[in-house]
């Protein structure tokens, strides 16, 4: 019998993301897609740039955040805690939700993804998007932190198939950056 192998899914990469968001297959639940410590530590460096990238988006673009009375901006969503307070910043920050992380060969293959992709070493992400908008808003905010930081990306596409859903794929590598920035209309 061959032995299960196990991934701890809720381990955490950073504050708001945890391993299992980066390895999940909704499409091929079946294929094996668990990465290597390199992949591991490659997907931790991904993650600072997402951590700064849910920070600004929610500073920038969010009205839902306190404001300094303790108010609550208009927003139909929100509610007051059980003892009448606001809301923490926490409760009302929208996340950045991933579409995809890590791929290992197996799953790659399966779903047509290039032969050097990214995202079998760990270093891309594919992130959910509302719209364009929201897609150039965070191609934004991920542009300007790489030159405030002098840190280069690798590729930074927005992305659009056949059926008219967008995402932003977003990589960054240990080393050779080549700072791909590019509109991709399948």
């Amino acid at each position: 019998m061959e032995p299960i192998v196990q991934l701890n899914s809720n381990a955490k990469l950073s504050e708001h993301f945890k391993l299992g968001e980066f390895t999940k297959s909704s499409s091929h639940p079946e294929v094996y897609n668990i990465p290597s410590h390199e992949a591991i530590a490659n997907l931790k460096r991904v993650c600072t740039w997402l951590e700064v990238l849910r920070k600004r988006y929610n500073e920038r673009y969010n009205a839902c955040h306190l404001e300094r009375s303790r108010e609550i901006s208009p927003c139909a969503s929100l509610s007051r805690d059980d003892k009448g307070g606001a809301l923490s910043r926490d409760d009302k920050e929208k996340p950045i939700i991933i579409n995809s992380g890590y791929r290992s060969p197996q799953l790659n293959r399966k779903i047509g993804g290039v032969k050097n992709s990214n995202h079998l070493t760990g270093c891309a992400v594919d992130i959910r998007v509302t719209g364009m908008e929201q897609a150039k808003q965070y191609a934004e905010i991920l542009r300007e932190y790489s030159d405030e930081s002098h840190q280069d990306f690798d590729e930074l596409l927005i992305e659009k198939n056949r059926y008219g859903a967008i995402w932003l794929h977003f990589a960054v590598r240990p080393r050779e950056n080549r700072r791909r920035f590019l509109y991709i209309n399948a």
